[in-house]
C-alpha cells in the first residue's frame, strides 16, 4: 500500500448548527481509486468539497500530501493546484472545446505555445481531437463531460475528485469516461476519489469503496470485500440494493 495522500482525523462539518459530516478517521492513498457510495444526503459531496479545499471544516484535521494539517487555515496555492474536481454538470465556458481545455493552463500562465501541444494530447486521450475548434455549446452531454475531464487532466493533477461524472449518460459515454478515469489512474498515477450512486461502477473502477450514511463513515475496505463480505449490516443492506436510511 502506498503512502496516504490524505489523512483525515476527527473531521466535522456543520451548517447552521446541523452536522452533515463526522468522520473519525480516513486515509486516502496515493495512486488509488476510492469510491464513495451511499444514499443522497449522506455527506459524499461535502467530503469532496473539503478534499478540494473549497470549504474549511468546522472541526478536525485534513492532512494533504504529507503536509501540515489544514485545520481552519487556507492551503497553499501549490497544494490547491494539485487537486481538481469534475462535477456532474460540466459547466463549460461559451468558447471552443480547445479553449475550454486550455483554460486551467491559462490561469497557470502557460504560454499559448506551451499549452497547445498539451491541449492536443489531452483531447486525443478523451477522443475529441476532431472537435477542438467546435463550440462547446454544440456538444452532447457525454462529449461535454469528456471536455470537462480533459480540462481537469490537462493540468496534470495529483488528485482527481469526481462527483457523479457519468450520471444520466448513455452506456457508450459511461464506458468511455470510465476508460479515461482508469487510464489517468494507471498511466499517470492520478489518485481518484469517485462519488457514485452506481454500485456497478464502483465495482468496475475502485480499488477501495467507502460507505457513508447520515454523514458518518460506516465501512471502508477493498472493493471485492466491501461487496462480497461487508462487516456492517448497514453496508450489507446497501450492497444488496435495499433502501438504507
Amino acid at each position: 500500500m502506498s503512502d496516504p495522500i490524505y489523512r483525515i482525523k476527527n473531521l466535522t462539518q456543520a451548517y447552521n448548527g446541523r452536522t452533515v459530516l463526522k468522520i473519525d478517521s480516513l486515509e486516502i492513498y496515493a495512486g488509488e481509486i476510492l469510491a464513495l457510495v451511499g444514499p443522497s444526503g449522506a455527506g459524499k459531496s461535502t467530503l469532496l468539497r473539503l478534499l478540494n479545499f473549497l470549504e474549511q471544516p468546522t472541526a478536525g484535521k485534513v492532512f494533504f500530501a504529507g503536509g501540515a494539517a489544514l485545520n481552519g487555515s487556507a492551503p497553499s496555492l501549490e497544494a490547491r493546484r494539485k487537486v481538481t474536481t469534475v462535477f456532474q454538470q460540466p459547466a463549460l465556458l461559451n468558447r471552443s472545446v480547445g479553449e475550454n481545455v486550455a483554460f486551467g493552463l491559462k490561469l497557470r500562465q502557460k504560454s499559448k505555445r506551451a499549452a497547445e501541444p498539451l491541449v492536443a494530447q489531452t483531447l486525443e486521450r478523451v477522443g475529441l481531437a476532431n472537435l477542438a475548434k467546435s463550440s462547446a455549446r454544440t456538444l452532447s452531454g457525454g462529449e461535454a463531460q469528456r471536455v470537462a475531464l480533459a480540462r481537469a487532466l490537462v493540468i496534470q493533477p495529483s488528485v482527481l475528485l469526481l462527483d457523479e461524472p457519468t450520471a444520466n449518460l448513455d452506456p457508450y459515454n459511461v464506458k468511455l469516461i470510465e476508460k479515461i478515469i482508469r487510464q489517468a489512474n494507471q498511466e499517470q498515477g492520478v489518485s481518484v476519489v469517485l462519488v457514485t450512486h452506481n454500485v456497478f461502477q464502483a465495482k468496475r473502477l475502485a480499488h477501495r469503496t467507502a460507505f457513508l450514511l447520515d454523514g458518518k463513515l460506516i465501512e471502508v475496505s477493498d472493493t471485492p470485500a466491501f461487496f462480497n463480505n461487508p462487516q456492517d449490516p448497514r453496508t450489507a443492506a446497501f450492497a444488496r440494493g435495499d433502501m438504507v436510511y
